[in-house]
């Protein structure tokens, strides 16, 4: 594969050299505020946003279907700019593997971006850990502050799967070791600092919000702020270059911004909101992507990252494959490649689901079949017989063996929804309602749950930040991608079940309530064989 000099790649996009950063011949970050800036009166271009289906172990291809789509469009003459969240190392090690695409649809230097890429990952890590690293040296030092020991939220982090670290004792040994206290590890990209890394407007704006963040509270419960602490400036350091976007290509050389990378499940899932902006000035369409399910990413990607950014998405690209849908009919993952309509036609219920929710934003839908070559003619037949009925716009896709010219007919639709249908996009609540109805609001219109049931912990937190003011922010439910429900157990489209709340964090720099249900860990673990194990055999 031939890869162009990333600078010829940005210049076909108006990135002249002078707001490079060259990190090799095929990275590069993006000097965010002077490009802008220069930017600013350029009309912004259409935003199109790739989602998926439930997901499941078969693997829908969303991140593919995105590079695809992008390739699609200029094999059909129409410039377009990808945004699209980094890698994590946890993952990457672990059970999913790499973020860059497959087949002929990636995004290159794929070992580059999955591993170190340009520091970005580091450079979270580091800010996170100093942030702990001043709270207990606070504390040790006489403890000005009156911060109860027991009572910081703030965690360390690891761009790693180490479930070692969920829960641990620290300052043992000697007493000049420090306070003995019990900690917790998360990983890098379930921090409220990624966050503020991914919703941030600018590097003043980033700051702001770093200063806002709670990280503990006194022995009289008042809450104790960032800026308390005094280290704004050191994290506005350490964080500077990490701020500026970066840029990649995909195999047919067109322009990806891969700019930060919270996960969907526990945190908003979307990339950087200062490349979203950017590109939407460069290119007349951005296709970006949004993590999981759309009943994780695309309703945080609309609820929280559109609210705060003033996007206004037009058009929702939503990902199937008849593999899954099979699954969700109730098809063992080992009898996949046996023709089963019956199975499809029961597992349709989750893309209908799915398809309904995301029309409840007022933006027009278009279903991606990411085709599989296992895929039955009968199979094929009845899927679009059932899209047909429903009256559902789609397209089927062929990037992964054929690349942009496989990616033709789904590019085509795209286009005919941006030029023929008006997209009028609210977010699915108002901030007005109280923490409570906005929970229940998600849980019965996306997961159509028939109500939330909320631990005594968590509303007493609830209550806790009402008093602080902090009613009026928008919700990021930390639940598991595997089912509309709290129980990763029910697919398709499950009904009769409650929500369960069991705990909430206040992420006041980001300016989110996390709603933790079901069981969900902010540090995972290595499956009993990792993807790490898994290179030693790579040819």
């Amino acid at each position: 594969m031939r890869l162009e000099n990333i600078g010829k790649v940005a210049k076909k996009f108006g990135i002249c050299e002078e707001f490079l950063e060259y990190y090799g011949k095929y990275k590069a970050k993006v000097d965010f505020d002077k490009l802008y800036a220069n930017l600013k009166n350029e009309k912004d271009g259409k935003l199109v946003l790739v989602t998926a289906i439930t997901p499941t172990k078969a693997g829908e291809g969303k991140t593919t279907t995105t590079i695809a789509l992008i390739d699609g469009l200029a094999k059909i003459q129409q410039k377009a700019i990808g945004c699209l969240r980094e890698p994590s190392l946890g993952p990457v090690f672990g059970l999913k593997g790499g973020a860059t695409g497959g087949g002929k649809v990636t995004i290159e230097p794929q070992e580059d971006i999955n591993l170190h890429f340009t520091g970005d990952m580091h450079a979270l890590t580091s800010s996170i850990n100093l942030i702990s690293a001043i709270i207990d040296n606070h504390i040790y030092q006489g403890n000005e502050l009156k911060i109860d020991p027991n009572k910081i939220v703030w965690k360390r982090s690891l761009d790693m799967n180490d479930r070692e670290l969920r829960t641990i004792q620290i300052g043992l040994g000697s007493d000049k070791n420090g306070i003995v206290r019990e900690d917790h590890f998360q990983i890098t990209v379930a921090s409220e600092m990624m966050a503020i890394m991914c919703l941030a407007k600018s590097e003043d704006d980033f700051i702001e919000r770093v200063k806002n963040i709670i990280v503990a509270y006194t022995f009289d419960d008042k809450p104790v702020y960032l800026k308390d602490l005094s280290i704004s400036k050191a994290i506005d350091k350490l964080m500077r270059e990490a701020l500026k976007p970066n840029i990649v290509q995909t195999q047919e050389h067109n322009l990806v911004f891969v700019h930060g990378g919270p996960f969907a499940n526990i945190a908003h899932g979307c990339s950087s909101l200062m490349a979203t902006k950017l590109a939407l000035k460069l290119a007349p369409v951005v296709v970006t992507e949004a993590g999981f399910g759309s009943d994780l990413g695309a309703e945080k990607f609309f609820d929280i990252k559109s609210r705060i950014g003033n996007l206004n998405p037009n058009c929702v690209v939503l990902v199937a494959t008849i593999r899954a849908l099979k699954l969700h009919g109730g098809v063992n993952f080992e009898d996949l490649e046996k023709e089963n309509i019956e199975a499809l036609e029961i597992g349709f219920k989750n893309l209908e689901q799915h398809y309904q929710n995301m029309r409840k934003y007022n933006v027009p839908v278009v279903v991606a079949i990411n085709h599989f070559k296992q895929d039955s003619d009968n199979e094929v037949k009845k899927l679009i017989e059932l899209l047909n009925k429903n009256y559902y716009p789609y397209a089927f896709l062929d990037g992964f063996l054929k690349g942009g010219e496989g990616s033709r007919e789904l590019a085509n639709k795209v286009m005919e929804i941006l030029d023929t249908k008006k997209s009028d996009f609210s977010p699915l609540y108002s901030l007005n309602l109280s923490i409570e109805e906005k929970i229940e609001k998600i849980a019965k219109e996306i997961y159509r749950a028939d109500g939330i049931e909320i631990s005594e912990v968590a509303k007493a937190k609830i209550e806790q930040y009402r008093l602080l003011g902090k009613e009026n922010l928008p919700i990021c439910i930390a639940k598991t991608q595997s089912s509309f429900s709290d129980d990763a157990k029910l697919l398709n489209a499950p009904r009769n079940f409650t929500l369960h709340v069991k705990d909430v964090s206040l992420s006041n720099g980001a300016g989110f309530i996390v709603v933790y249900t079901g069981n969900i860990l902010t540090m995972p673990g290595l499956p009993k064989i990792p993807a790490a194990v898994k290179m030693e055999s790579e040819l």
